[in-house]
């Protein structure tokens, strides 16, 4: 049988991480509270030491290893904070560590990593994807004897991220009405659920999953933990195949309800966080906050506990984070269109198909010798959604053949 995290595991765990993590604070948020109408309180974890609340389940695992199995050395595989806070501890706690990461991981978290871990973590990229990475780092694991620091399915992990939860009672007399917490491999959330189900049993815990990758949602809709086939690698930090063995168990009979929450709503709350609070986080990161807008009950008068959990964004994705945000607003659209071959065809389009606010941000042309078509791949920026109707009837009536692409999907993909 499972042992489950206890309340004694969490308070022994504030007090090992008493000297090692920051107390982010817990802020009223005064934009999310207007809109809607509750006390909306921003947990920021994108403060901690390694911008993220992974330091805690990390440090509180390595930490409680006996002196046999930090002489061996440990072994972590992630696509990055996690990595972060096992690099951080190994440095502190003086243990030689490794860790595994897919191939095609940011330069800025492979940096990071080596800049926390010092001499002390040896950095390895093996596998195309986390899945990959962790089969080899486990396999590894095993050869060499060392142990394995899970980034979410273990019990020291799961009672040092549950600190959080005690944090945010401290900070708040008054507690809450509801918590929503983001969920990736369920180590978060059923640390915040330990907690609140012994010091505050009537908050109501809301989980927050990317729509891409509902591996806890469809988990407990199905009374099992279920692996998923397909999934969107997008919110990196909580697209997770399959959710702990530990995580389920503690959900299954506690977590009544999981927001699922696309990942271009996600980027949006990224863009608006930065340009109005100057907060940068990463899409994990806002997928809480995300999903306030998409509770499907009043919360107005409500004290509401969000989880800003992590702000480890790659500058360099911005572009694809602004992109995709355009596309949830049904502001940006594909078409591929057959321009006659003949001299102002372009010019007739810009002029008399365009809307004065419209802008082309894409343009891919392909002109033949031998066609009197040329096929063209035009994205095109509105200012508002309703003004696509107007569009495609202007090309109809200037008899310009299209395709409309945001429909296609794998021309889609191959385009975003």
């Amino acid at each position: 049988m499972l042992e489950l995290p206890s309340i004694k595991g969490v308070l022994d765990a504030a007090i090992r991480l008493k000297d090692i993590c920051n107390t982010p604070p817990l802020e009223l948020n005064k934009r999310l509270s207007s809109l809607t109408g509750a006390s909306v309180f921003l947990k920021r974890e994108d403060l901690q030491q390694v911008r993220s609340f992974k330091i805690r389940g990390a440090f509180n695992k390595i930490d409680s290893l006996t002196q046999s199995e930090r002489k061996n050395g440990i072994i972590c595989a992630s696509a990055g904070n996690h990595a972060q806070g096992f690099a951080f501890a190994c440095n502190q706690l003086k243990i030689y560590g490794e860790v595994y990461m897919p191939v095609n991981c940011s330069q800025q978290k492979v940096s990071r990593v080596k800049m926390f871990g010092g001499q002390y973590v040896k950095t390895v990229l093996e596998g195309d994807t986390y899945d990959e990475c962790q089969k080899i780092a486990l396999e590894n694991s095993n050869r060499k004897f060392k142990t394995f620091i899970h980034p979410f399915d273990d019990l020291k992990v799961i009672e040092g991220q549950a600190t959080v939860a005690l944090e945010m009672l401290n900070q708040n007399e008054k507690g809450f009405d509801y918590v929503i917490v983001p969920i990736g491999g369920g180590g978060l959330i059923s640390g915040i659920i330990t907690v609140f189900k012994e010091l505050s049993p009537n908050t109501k815990i809301i989980g927050a999953e990317p729509q891409g990758a509902q591996s806890m949602k469809q988990s407990l809709k199905k009374r099992k933990r279920i692996s998923l086939e397909e999934m969107d690698h997008f919110v990196d930090g909580a697209a997770v195949r399959q959710v702990g063995k530990l995580s389920f168990e503690i959900c299954k009979p506690y977590l009544k309800k999981v927001i699922s929450v696309p990942e271009g709503k996600i980027c949006q709350v990224i863009l608006d966080l930065y340009n109005k609070e100057g907060i940068v986080t990463e899409p994990a990161g806002a997928l809480s906050i995300a999903a306030l807008d998409l509770l499907d009950f009043d919360i107005k008068g409500k004290t509401v506990g969000v989880l800003l959990c992590g702000g480890n964004n790659d500058i360099l994705r911005i572009p694809e984070i602004k992109e995709r945000a355009l596309l949830y607003a049904n502001l940006k659209h594909y078409f591929l269109i057959d321009f006659p071959q003949r001299s102002g065809a372009l010019k007739q389009f810009v002029t008399e198909v365009l809307g004065t606010n419209d802008d082309i941000t894409h343009f891919e042309f392909s002109k033949t010798k031998f066609s009197n078509i040329a096929p063209a791949v035009v994205g095109i920026e509105l200012n508002s959604a309703d003004d696509l109707k107007d569009i495609i009837d202007r090309m109809k009536m200037h008899k310009f053949k299209f395709e409309y692409l945001n429909e296609k999907e794998k021309l889609f993909r191959f385009l975003i």
